[in-house]
């Protein structure tokens, strides 16, 4: 490999690492993912110091040549991404699904309590209208009897 492929695949994957170790640390990406980011750059370090590694593993899956593998590698790394992200995206729409029933359901209670609540409300009202009511009647008796009573002392 030539000196200045070695270098910027260097300084590519030493920029990655740094990178993502400050996604990391800014909380931008978590800590669970930042490990499959960080292995990956660091073998992409391994493999521009050891390059005979690369032309190792080239014969091993009878590639042609060093790229061909790398290319391979990187078609198959993006599979497994892609394989992950399908999984954690099916865990969140069961996970969102199960919370928008568990919404429905509370929100129903709530509606049937508000409404129970509305009755007792307007039960209560309408026992004391009645209470005042009587209280009416009772006060018009207590004057009407006060009158005859005074009326018949006289």
């Amino acid at each position: 490999m030539p000196i200045r492929q070695k270098i910027f695949a260097l300084i590519a994957a030493i920029a990655l690492c740094i990178f993502i170790v400050e996604m990391v640390r800014r909380k931008k990406l978590r800590e669970e993912y930042s490990w499959l980011w960080l292995i990956t750059s660091l073998g992409i370090i391994i493999l521009v110091i050891w390059y005979d590694l690369l032309v190792f593993i080239t014969r091993m899956i009878g590639a042609a040549l060093p790229t061909t593998t790398l290319f391979v590698f990187g078609l198959l790394f993006l599979l497994l991404i892609a394989l992950h992200y399908s999984v954690k995206i099916s865990s969140l729409t069961d996970q969102v699904r199960n919370l928008a029933q568990k919404i429905a359901i509370l929100q129903s209670e709530l509606d049937e309590r508000r409404a129970e609540n509305r009755e007792q409300k307007s039960e209560v009202g309408g026992q004391r209208s009645e209470v005042r009511e009587l209280g009416a009647e009772s006060g018009e008796l207590r004057a009407g009897s006060g009158e005859k009573h005074h009326e018949s002392t006289k």
